[in-house]
């Protein structure tokens, strides 16, 4: 697994076309603290960066043949790179207008020649202090995710559903004009929709036959127990509305709560149509894929019976008969943030179950 080191050393690329520059950066943060590797041009720094793990870099802006704006370009841009730490060191002569051009193509930070021992270390280890908090929260985020998709493993749903209805919220959002952050908020709570099935017995979770009546009442305690789960997780909140209400019906007929209408959060009403879609669009264990043509009739009845949200099924619906290649195919593969974790806890064995019906693992 690929985690974060937390050794304690700063690991600093310095890239400078002048040598002397480069010794300074070297006599000023100093070992054992400081780990520091050197590149003399634009070409070597991206060298570099492609092969190693870097807290900091510091990037001067005036080299020759690739300057430092164009490799922070490619950092930020090209590679999607945005959340390392790249600090442009500029001459003296720097105007405003340059420092506002570094920040707009995403520098972390900027600091002049000739520069002071004192702010140069400040300044590198405030980016390294914000990088490695940004750290511990995406692992704690992956492995959570990895958790999720742990409880989709144990529900026997299709290996990639997950991956599946991550994906297609985020274009069913999309399709509504919804923003950055509501999309985020869609993608991360299609990932955790299930995550409180963890809470929920074996016996109960993949009994072959039907459920009794208490069992059944038990099963629906997963989106209840799922929205514990992440509560106290201030950047999952968001997520909230669709872990606990992802099974709640326009009429009122769902559950946890009974809500009706307008009453169930957007997020869930979005969600849920993906997650019904993917249902019918994909094999199950006890069911056979449908065509885009039997799903949209389903859909439609549904919607006709008052289950679903009326507005939002016409506009899902224009999305499958107009776009459907948009949504995730049959067989695809669509990356979520905790695939990669989940992957080798399976190669480790650690994670075992047996299919009641089969007895196989």
């Amino acid at each position: 697994m690929n985690f974060h080191r937390h050794d304690g050393q700063v690991r600093v690329l310095c890239v400078d076309d002048d040598p002397v520059q480069r010794r300074l950066q070297r006599a000023i943060l100093q070992a054992p603290r400081y780990h520091i590797t050197e590149a003399a041009d634009g070409a070597a720094a991206l060298a570099a960066l492609d092969g190693a793990d870097f807290d900091v870099v510091l990037l001067d802006k005036q080299m020759p043949g690739m300057d430092g704006r164009e490799v922070l370009h490619i950092i930020r841009e090209v590679w999607g790179e945005r959340l390392l730490p790249v600090i442009v060191v500029t001459g003296h002569a720097a105007n405003s207008e340059e420092m506002a051009a570094c920040l707009h193509a995403r520098a972390t930070d900027f600091i002049r020649k000739p520069y002071d021992p004192i702010e140069l270390i400040a300044r590198v280890d405030a980016a390294v202090a914000h990088k490695r908090l940004t750290d511990q929260l995406e692992d704690v985020e992956s492995m959570l995710f990895a958790q999720a998709r742990m409880a989709e493993a144990k529900d026997r749903h299709t290996g990639d559903h997950v991956a599946r209805v991550a994906h297609n919220a985020v274009v069913f959002g999309r399709a509504l004009g919804l923003g950055a952050e509501e999309l985020q908020a869609l993608r991360r709570g299609a990932v955790l929709h299930d995550i409180g099935k963890l809470g929920i017995p074996d016996a109960i979770l993949l009994k072959p036959g039907a459920l009794t009546a208490a069992e059944w009442e038990v099963m629906k305690s997963h989106t209840v127990i799922g929205a514990r789960l992440v509560a106290d997780m201030k950047r999952m909140r968001p997520a909230i509305d669709i872990i606990r209400h992802h099974h709640e019906r326009w009429d009122g007929g769902g559950y946890p709560d009974g809500l009706a209408g307008e009453a169930i959060p957007l997020s869930a009403r979005i969600f849920q149509l993906v997650d019904i879609h993917d249902a019918l669009a994909f094999e199950r264990p006890y069911k056979t894929a449908l065509d885009n043509a039997a799903v949209i009739a389903i859909l439609e009845q549904e919607t006709a019976r008052g289950w679903r949200d009326p507005a939002l099924t016409a506009v899902f619906l224009d999305l499958l008969r107009r776009r459907p290649q948009d949504l995730a195919p049959q067989g695809g593969r669509a990356e979520d943030l905790g695939q990669t974790i989940f992957a080798d806890i399976l190669k480790t064995g650690a994670l075992h179950w047996r299919c009641p019906e089969t007895g196989t693992a």
